[in-house]
């Protein structure tokens, strides 16, 4: 018996020959010798031989014949004739019916004529196959191969099976319908129709012998669907018998009732709640809306009936009130007196100006003239520029330089320098200055600190009498020291704006330039002198200059001036003023009225008035406080901010960086960005500053240099190129990081950190001045370490700026240096021995 094969593998082992056939074939069944086959046709051929020889072995000798032989479409199914169609054939031959037989096969030897037709079915068999290649070889120059996949063969055989199924339905309702025409009974449904026909219904016998009749024909497999059992015939027609639809008895209310009936509904659990559990539990279903009223009662209301009186009747109750108070009203006026009427008016007119006094009183303070400044708006004054102060009584800081008790001629060259608004700093100092007390100010750099004491300084001057030829020899009335050459000449520079108009003369005494062209320029005497310590000091020994009648003394950057090594000069030439007109250490040195009660008309009569020591610095170290406390009396501290603070208009930035190599590489990246000149580049040593400035002139940067290495005049040619534009870049070390002010500076790069933080904030202060907005740039190196702490957390303070992840995890920024710092237990480290 031959092999069952399904229908679907038959056919699409066809079409693997049929796609096969367009190209060239050589190959033998014995040997598998292939050419010119896909990878999957051989594996399938290899399959597929093994099978057959398979089949060979197990099948009898008289269906080897049939399984050699190789079915395709478009040819005959088979080359072997059995016995029967022998004789046929023969039988036809002879009588002469087939239409290809040769003229002298009619006679002879029955065995000639079956070899005769033999050889002439052979040859049109290969005529027949000859010519199909070479229709085929055609086709195949036009359609090239395609070769199914096994999901496109299953799509393939599932539609032929649905186009089987339609015709079948088509069949059996073309039937149905007939029946129903000759026995008048209601046709069946198609589900139906399928449900008896899965189910075997009235033709199983005949289904059940057209399935082995088919099943003869087609080789057995394993894998073959057994045929389920159908239900008994009586079932399957009750919906017809009884005459009922059969989607009436799925409904779902029938099953339910059926289900109710018989088994039972489903019973509702109800929620237990747990002891632990604090919810309230409801009989009711959380999704209802509890809110409204199931009860006819309060559902509809009853409504007031006013009979035609109310706002349903076209009143409105709301209007007879107001007729009703307004009667009231009238009443009240009709019976009072003229004397009751005023004073109630009287009354009214007093509550009106009390709410309009408390609303006058609620005003901002700049909305206020200064006689109606109360307390309260002074201190909303102060907190608004961040004023502090302490020491005695303190007067009112200035609002307007209008409104200072300034003299004409000082507001006019005020006037005439530009200054439109007073700082924080000059807001409260000058004020505190008019009343000859001693000052200690504390603000950032950059903030105006210059005016708020060469203005108090001007009009304590004016008081004085002129010098002249008989008095000039004692010395001048005011001295200002400052710890830099630079520094000291820019004071020069800002105190002339201010003295010259008023007839008053400035003189410097710096190092760096000759002594000898100094003192010829003292020779006409000066009332004001600005100096540098160690200068000051010379001068003083070698009796070029004299301190007899001196009353006004100022100290510029203080601190900066201690950290310098000046302290011991700072102490000689205090110690060289005179000590008659030292204030006394009681609270007559806090009364401004005592301190301003003399008034001097002769130069001897000029030290009949009280010293008065002026301290500015944008830090405050011990050595600073103790500089105060010796030389001071009773001093009145302005800080403004916070003591040594850096500027808020300064966004500062901190990179880090490995070695100088790459600090010079990423400051020419920097440069060559987009900052406006002048910029100024600090260093610590003066050989680096050399270094880095040949470094940036070799890559085609206008830059220069200063340090205390150069000559005083080189030093001023620096200054002079930066100021003018004639240089952009300036490289520096600390001698440019105090007080000296060049405008419109908007990059500060520190190519090395300072030492300290106090060096650091006033390095980046030399921008970001008088308001504007600047960019401080800072590369570190692990040799930085002991900086880090106070760099970070003045970083963490600034609300422009950024703190970056490297130098906020960095080990040496979590603790201040020379601190012990406990781990925790999770951070100990135990060493097993």
């Amino acid at each position: 018996m031959a092999p069952h094969r399904s229908p679907e593998r038959r056919d699409d082992r066809s079409h693997h020959r049929l796609d096969d056939r367009h190209r060239p074939r050589q190959y033998t069944n014995r040997g598998h010798h292939y050419e010119g086959r896909p990878a999957a046709s051989r594996e399938t051929y290899r399959h597929r031989s093994r099978s057959r020889s398979r089949s060979r072995r197990r099948s009898p000798r008289r269906d080897r014949s049939r399984s050699r032989t190789r079915t395709w479409r478009g040819e005959p199914q088979s080359t072997a004739v059995s016995s029967d169609a022998l004789a046929r054939f023969s039988s036809t031959k002879a009588a002469g019916v087939h239409g290809n037989a040769h003229p002298k096969a009619a006679t002879g030897n029955p065995l000639e004529k079956l070899k005769e037709a033999m050889a002439s079915r052979t040859s049109d068999l290969s005529s027949a196959s000859s010519s199909s290649h070479l229709n085929h070889a055609a086709a195949a120059s036009h359609n090239k191969p395609v070769f199914l996949t096994k999901q496109q063969r299953a799509q393939l055989a599932l539609e032929r099976r649905q186009k089987e199924v339609a015709t079948l339905r088509e069949q059996h309702s073309v039937e149905r319908q007939a029946r129903a025409q000759q026995f008048g009974t209601p046709m069946a449904e198609d589900g139906e129709l399928e449900e008896g026909e899965a189910a075997g219904g009235r033709d199983r016998s005949l289904g059940r012998t057209g399935q082995r009749s088919e099943s003869r024909s087609r080789s057995h497999s394993r894998s073959q669907t057994r045929r389920p059992r159908s239900p008994s015939p009586v079932a399957s027609n009750r919906p017809r018998a009884a005459g009922l639809d059969a989607s009436d008895l799925r409904s779902e209310e029938e099953l339910r009732a059926i289900r109710e009936r018989y088994i039972g509904g489903e019973r509702r659990k109800r929620r237990l709640r747990r002891p632990n559990e604090r919810k309230f539990v409801f009989d009711w279903d959380a999704k209802e809306d509890t809110s409204q009223d199931y009860n006819d009662l309060y559902r509809n209301r009853i409504q007031p009936t006013l009979y035609g009186r109310g706002h349903f009747g076209g009143i409105d109750l709301k209007q007879q009130t107001k007729e009703r108070s307004k009667f009231y009203q009238q009443l009240l006026e009709q019976r009072r007196t003229e004397e009751e009427m005023g004073r109630a008016q009287a009354l009214l007119d007093a509550e009106r100006h009390r709410e309009a006094r408390v609303q006058w009183d609620d005003r901002h303070w700049s909305e206020k003239p200064l006689l109606e400044m109360r307390e309260r708006d002074w201190r909303i004054f102060k907190e608004d520029f961040s004023i502090s102060t302490k020491g005695g009584s303190i007067p009112h800081p200035i609002r307007h330089w209008s409104e200072s008790n300034l003299p004409r001629s000082i507001l006019d060259v005020i006037a005439q320098v530009g200054y439109k608004e007073p700082t924080p700093i000059q807001r409260q100092a000058i004020p505190i200055g008019l009343q000859n007390r001693d000052i200690i100010g504390i603000a950032e750099t950059g903030s105006g600190k210059t005016a708020s004491f060469l203005i108090p300084m001007l009009v304590y001057i004016s008081r004085l009498p002129p010098i002249t030829e008989a008095n000039m020899a004692e010395g001048p009335y005011a001295l200002i020291l400052a710890p830099t050459r630079e520094l000291a000449q820019q004071i020069e520079e800002e105190a002339k704006k201010f003295a010259k108009p008023l007839g008053y003369t400035c003189v410097s005494i710096v190092g760096g330039h000759a002594i000898e062209e100094q003192s010829f320029n003292l020779r006409n005497g000066a009332e004001i002198i600005i100096a540098t310590p160690g200068r000051l000091k010379d001068c003083i020994d070698r009796r070029i200059l004299v301190l007899n009648r001196c009353a006004y003394m100022v100290m510029d950057e203080a601190d900066r001036m201690i950290d310098m090594g000046f302290e011991a000069d700072v102490n000689f030439i205090l110690d060289a003023l005179p000590t008659a007109n030292i204030k006394p250490q009681s609270e007559d040195a806090e009364d401004a009225a005592k301190m301003m009660s003399q008034r001097a008309d002769t130069v001897e009569s000029a030290l009949d008035r009280y010293r008065q020591t002026t301290m500015f610095s944008a830090t405050m170290p011990p050595a600073v406080e103790r500089l105060a406390q010796r030389y001071l009396c009773r001093p009145a501290v302005v800080t403004i901010g916070s003591a040594g603070q850096a500027v808020e208009t300064v966004e500062q930035r901190v990179e880090m960086v490995k070695d100088d190599e790459r600090k010079r590489r990423r400051l020419i990246d920097i440069l060559r960005q987009r900052f406006e000149p002048p910029i100024i580049v600090f260093v610590n040593q003066k050989k680096n500053v050399d270094s880095v400035f040949k470094y940036l002139k070799s890559q085609g940067i206008r830059a220069t240099a200063l340090h205390g290495g150069k000559s005083q005049e080189q030093r001023e040619l620096s200054l002079a190129q930066l100021k003018q534009g004639q240089k952009e870049v300036l490289v520096a070390t600390d001698v440019a990081g105090r007080g000296i002010d060049v405008k419109n500076v908007s990059l500060v790069i520190n190519f090395d950190m300072a030492k300290n933080i106090e060096d650091y904030t006033h390095r980046i202060g030399r921008t970001g001045r008088a308001g504007k907005s600047g960019v401080a740039i800072t590369f570190l190196t692990q040799s930085d370490a002991d900086v880090m702490y106070d760099l970070r957390q003045m970083i963490a303070k600034s609300s422009i700026s950024r703190l970056p992840p490297e130098l906020a995890n960095h080990e040496a920024a979590q603790a201040k240096p020379g601190t012990f710092q406990p781990k925790r237990k999770y951070e100990e480290t135990i060493h097993k021995m």
